[in-house]
């Protein structure tokens, strides 16, 4: 430990003021608060003037209409939000969202008990016995301190010493001691109670919502790894009943429909190439007038429209258009000959009207083909029961075969992904964590440079002149030392889950859902394992580079690498506390402000020329809990982390602020904003509850080592069987609390339905399709599993309809929206 001080005291640059951690938070607070009042009050004026994108989810989706509608008034709409109860979330936006906001409920609890016993036992306890509050400006949480020996003597608080002055005369203080190892307990059983209490609430709910049901998703199981013996409709539908667990009926076998679906992407394509040319077309001048293009479909335009009279005649000519409108309309070049090295223009319109007609006749040929059949199939039984049944049971003796689970929703399955053989996919998933792995070290790589900003000296070894012009201006050091890596680690947070979810997409799994749990999982280890573990233990390593430069002399004193990563705890509750500032404060209500889709949508509208493209333009945006959730889960975890130590309080206010403030705003966008189409019934949960507990265990194991540190052996033992109890409770919960988060239990079924989901009067279908809801069966899929392409009709040109001049003057048209 002496050639660690030493370089700790060769250090450049020093601490320049005692003040300056308090200016630190000072000028994130008022960065941050700025930030987030003019995006407040910028969504408040806004919002009732752009219903497009602010009401979007009110204004398109039915099962929104029972929500009240919110005052058009600058803060009115705030009390009216606020009044909406569980139970009209749950019938108006599902249980996804339900479990959504209901950890956040959660997290509201725990740290509003936790920081009222920080504030009147912990807290006071400091101060008597240490003169000490845990603010930043008393000595406390420096990333850029002095000597380390200085630290541990003289501060200290960390792991509540006093400073009896030489080194080796410190003892730790019986009392501060004794209450780490009561609240480390007590902290823990709190949040494990809140934990079973919160998801047997869920799992309540659950049950009862989704067995007062009986829809197709209910009753369809997905059955995969079919033998070829079995692998018709029925031979399968035979097997099933054989089993005598219920009627079976309906089979989809999956088959090999890759050249059909690659028809009709083409088509899409091809389609709106098409009513580009059109639309470009019909815009164009003609003889002096001005046109002006309405929303509308063209599917049956009448002879008298001129340009606008049917694209394709029978023969898949347009008799209709004179030799003067084709040479003023649009050219297009075609490539052609020895690998396409010839090219020449053509009219643009009877080019795509042509390939359109082709692949028109090529899909409907498709259509009428036999496919060779894949080892899986969604079989429909006749009650939920049966598929309870048989998701649960084991169907077949041999391995890998017969497999049942739950089938998703008719609307949500990837169909694309249904052929994909199974070494596929496997090699897919192999593939995707190797590319995570790498992309792991790449973040930590690109986090050790960020974590040197947050260190004076760290900043004057590489660049000298800066770390002096930043030591004479305290307030751009803030900016530069806490608010820069701060900002940079959100905008990480935003940006790396988009290439995330691209890599989720890749690994073939069979639906949605699947895919956002996925991404929920890959979100929260970037968030966790980057941003909170390499951070910190990088964020450490940076200031004592020449230390680790020593590595052989530091395997000699493990007990110095055990103070680098205790002392890291301290170093960086600032980062942290910023960190927790900027996300609350400052970036949340851009989130209700949509700052993304609103800065975005200018771009969009330039580039939208067809019909489809505005009607698109309007669309409400999606929420991906992927993208959310494991953000606030690290937030959460911190605040437990930091529950216990001195000035514990002070992270425990702001991460309440941000729970509060992000539970309040996120509330609005999932029921009037933005739209969730996945269906995962609350899938979300065990993953939340299962993170939440591994921040237990890395918040005992911090204890653990402090105390050690802090020369309280015997207590730090005592957190051992901690430890061992949350490993296994962590089984426990896996095992007795998941499988009800994912089965429906037999005696849930035939409830009648939790909090009025399904009005008086509404059938079952209503809620689920017409109602908006969004969990189950697609209208446009014949509520029944089919591959849409198969039966999907094939959709017309999408053009703008014209109004001519009488029609002006009369009032007439079609009394569309004018683009």
């Amino acid at each position: 430990m002496d050639a660690f001080v030493e370089i700790q005291r060769n250090d450049a640059y020093k601490d320049q003021s005692k003040n300056q951690n308090q200016r630190d938070i000072i000028t994130q607070a008022v960065v941050s608060i700025a930030l987030g009042i003019f995006a407040f009050l910028t969504f408040c004026f806004a919002r009732p003037r752009w219903t497009e994108l602010y009401a979007a989810r009110k204004r398109q989706k039915n099962a929104a209409s029972i929500l009240p509608e919110l005052p058009d008034t600058f803060f009115g709409w705030i009390p009216t939000l606020y009044r909406i109860t569980e139970g009209q979330v749950l019938a108006s936006a599902g249980l996804d969202a339900f479990v959504f906001l209901s950890f956040f409920k959660m997290s509201i609890k725990y740290i509003a008990i936790t920081f009222f016993l920080s504030l009147v036992i912990m807290l006071p306890v400091h101060v008597h016995d240490t003169g000490n509050y845990g603010l930043p400006n008393q000595g406390n949480y420096t990333s850029n301190s002095t000597a380390f020996s200085q630290t541990y003597v003289q501060s200290a608080p960390l792991f509540g010493i006093y400073n009896k002055g030489k080194k080796d005369d410190i003892k730790p203080t019986e009392s501060i001691l004794w209450m780490y190892l009561i609240f480390v307990y007590l902290f823990s059983i709190l949040g494990l109670y809140l934990i079973i209490a919160e998801t047997k609430r869920i799992i309540r709910i659950r049950q009862d919502y989704l067995g007062s049901q009986s829809t197709v998703t209910d009753r369809t199981i997905r059955l995969s790894g079919i033998p070829e013996e079995l692998r018709s409709e029925d031979m399968i539908k035979e097997a099933i009943d054989k089993l005598a667990i219920g009627k079976v009926e309906s089979v989809l076998l999956c088959r090999d429909w890759r050249a059909l679906d690659d028809l009709v992407v083409s088509r899409k394509a091809i389609l709106r190439k098409l009513e580009e040319a059109w639309t470009i077309h019909m815009s164009t001048p003609k003889h002096g007038g001005n046109r002006r293009l309405l929303l509308g479909s063209s599917s049956a335009p009448s002879s008298q429209e001129g340009e606008n009279s049917r694209l394709l005649d029978a023969n898949g000519a347009n008799h209709d258009r004179s030799d003067t409108e084709t040479e003023n309309r649009r050219k297009t070049r075609i490539w052609y000959g020895f690998l396409k090295l010839q090219s020449r223009k053509v009219d643009a319109i009877h080019y795509y009207e042509e390939k359109l007609r082709k692949t028109d006749e090529q899909i409907e040929s498709a259509r009428n083909k036999v496919y060779k059949p894949t080892p899986l199939a969604f079989v429909t039984l006749d009650s939920t029961a049966a598929a309870q049944m048989a998701v649960q049971a084991t169907m077949d003796p041999e391995p890998m075969q017969l497999l049942a689970k739950l089938a998703p929703a008719p609307s949500d399955v990837v169909w694309q992904n249904t052929y994909l053989p199974r070494s596929s996919r496997m090699l897919r998933a192999w593939s995707i964590t190797l590319v995570i792995a790498v992309l792991t070290v790449f973040w930590s790589l690109l986090l050790v440079p960020l974590a040197g900003l947050l260190s004076l000296e760290n900043i004057g070894k590489v660049w000298p002149q800066l770390a002096d012009a930043l030591s004479a201006h305290k307030v751009v050091r803030s900016l530069i030392t806490q608010g820069l890596p701060t900002l940079i680690i959100s905008l990480l947070t935003v940006a790396v889950p988009y290439i995330y979810y691209w890599l989720s997409t890749l690994q073939g799994m069979i639906s949605h859902g699947e895919v956002e749990m996925s991404l929920i999982s890959k979100n929260y280890f970037f968030t966790f394992f980057n941003l909170f573990v390499v951070f910190t233990v990088f964020g450490t390593a940076s200031n004592a580079t020449g230390y680790f430069n020593r590595i052989g002399d530091s395997l000699k004193d493990t007990t110095s690498i055990a103070y680098v990563l205790a002392n890291s705890l301290k170093n960086l509750v600032l980062f942290y506390i910023n960190l927790i500032i900027l996300q609350g404060l400052g970036l949340f209500p851009f989130r209700l402000l949509e700052f993304g889709s609103a800065a975005l949508y200018p771009i969009y509208l330039f580039g939208s020329k067809t019909p489809r493209d505005y009607a698109e333009l309007v669309q409400p945006p999606v929420f991906s809990y992927g993208f959310y959730l494991p953000q606030s889960i690290l937030i959460f975890n911190i605040c437990i982390v930091y529950s216990v130590l001195p000035g514990s309080w002070f992270v425990l206010f702001f991460g309440l602020i941000y729970f509060i403030i992000g539970s309040f705003i996120y509330k609005y966008q999932l029921l009037y904003a933005m739209d969730h189409r996945r269906h995962s019934t609350g899938g979300a949960w065990p993953i939340i509850c299962n993170r939440i507990v591994l921040g237990f265990i890395v918040f005992q194991l911090a204890m653990a080592g402090i105390l050690g540190l802090s020369l309280a052996v015997y207590r730090a033992v005592l957190v051992v069987p901690l430890i061992a109890f949350t490993l296994w409770f962590l089984v426990f919960y896996q095992r007795t609390y998941e499988p009800l988060m994912k089965f429906i239990a037999i005696r849930s079924l035939n409830h009648d339905p939790p909090f009025g989901a399904i009005p008086q009067g509404q059938t079952r279908y209503d809620s689920e399709t017409s109602g908006g809801r969004d969990v189950d069966e697609d209208e446009g899929t014949g509520l029944r599993y089919i591959n849409p392409s198969l039966i999907v009709p094939l959709e017309d040109v999408w053009l703008a309809k014209k109004r001519d001049e009488r029609s002006d003057q009369n009032g007439g048209g079609s009394g569309e929206e004018e683009v």
